[in-house]
């Protein structure tokens, strides 16, 4: 494992859709491991695969509670509801938060790292977090949601 140089705001590969996974080999399981470990060295709770560099629909989060590392591989939202506000920040802004609102439910379904699909129902800060990393593999930095 290792620790990744997270991109910052400017850096274009933050603006890029990223590519399908289409099979999870040994060099997508060392991403999540790297990505995991670059997400706890840096005290965040997610991490997207284009904050390391890399263009593939994957991320990782850890809201410090019950279910701790979470992989998601080829995410896709399938319904969001409510409302909630919170300053938001971002590894790759490092220093800086913002109010931002997003919906305080999301429903997701994607692959586990052993290629497992799940569907999870999130709310608030886990809800949050998805909604966030998922922007990542899109292009969209949090500070596009500001008002």
């Amino acid at each position: 494992m290792a620790i990744r140089t997270i991109r910052t705001m400017g850096d274009d590969v933050l603006r890029k859709t990223c590519k399908e996974v289409t099979e999870i080999t040994k060099r997508e399981l060392t991403l999540i491991k790297d990505m995991a470990e670059t997400m706890y060295e840096a005290d965040g709770v997610g991490l997207a695969a284009p904050q390391v560099g890399i263009l593939k629909r994957i991320f990782v989060i850890d809201i410090r509670d019950e279910n701790g590392l979470m992989v998601f591989i080829n995410p896709e939202i399938l319904e969001t509801s409510g409302s909630q506000t919170d300053d938001e920040g971002c590894l790759s802004i490092p220093g800086k938060t913002c109010p931002i609102e997003r919906p305080n439910y999301v429903k997701v379904r994607a692959f586990n790292e052993k290629g497992q699909q799940f569907i999870l129902e999130a709310e608030e800060l886990l809800a949050r977090a998805v909604l966030h990393e998922n922007d990542h593999l899109n292009g969209v930095l949090y500070v596009d949601h500001a008002k």
